[in-house]
């Protein structure tokens, strides 16, 4: 099977996912990041903003916030580039590139070394930190030099027995779902 395929198929399981389990793996990861010593230390996070049927952000974010935390999000700048702005609210946020929120143009840009751990998003990995990203390379290309900690975001329902990669793709440190951490 390859990335097309695996992406169609867990396409096709999100639709398919019940809005009642969603919420609940939803709560139950974000009790799980909240609870993570990488993340009670961060002083400084990098978060997606989440969009559509992926696991929900927001209140992560929120509480990053209420923890004094700095909260960076990504912003496409160009072909499979992107790069990271300080938020500081959600009034900071305007629509983006692919319908994804991202910080206006007087969010102040933040360097990758000042990122302490970082949660990113996925369609699906494996147990083995393994990631299937949405197919643009943007992680892939950031990240491949980070020296924070990352963290996926999967619902258990949606984990696979092998994601397909190749050489350029980078795991990430840890995957969470509602049932577990894989680490």
């Amino acid at each position: 099977m390859d990335k097309h395929t695996q992406r169609q198929e867990i396409r096709d399981r999100i639709e398919k996912l019940a809005p009642s389990y969603c919420k609940l793996a939803d709560e139950a990861i974000t009790d799980f990041v909240h609870n993570l010593s990488e993340y009670q230390k961060a002083s400084c996070i990098f978060c997606y903003i989440s969009i559509g049927k992926e696991v929900d952000t927001r209140s992560i974010i929120r509480h990053a916030w209420k923890s004094g935390k700095r909260v960076v999000v990504p912003k496409c700048t160009g072909k499979g580039i992107m790069n990271l702005f300080e938020i500081r609210s959600y009034q900071d946020l305007t629509p983006g590139a692919y319908h994804i929120p991202e910080p206006e143009a007087h969010c102040l840009p933040v360097k990758s070394s000042e990122i302490d751990f970082a949660i990113i998003p996925c369609l699906s990995c494996d147990r083995t930190k393994k990631r299937l990203g949405h197919g643009g390379g943007y992680y892939d290309r950031y990240l491949a030099d980070a020296t924070f900690t990352t963290a996926a975001l999967c619902r258990e329902q949606l984990l696979l027995d092998h994601v397909c990669c190749e050489p350029h793709d980078v795991p990430v440190d840890m995957v969470i779902t509602e049932a577990k951490i894989y680490c």
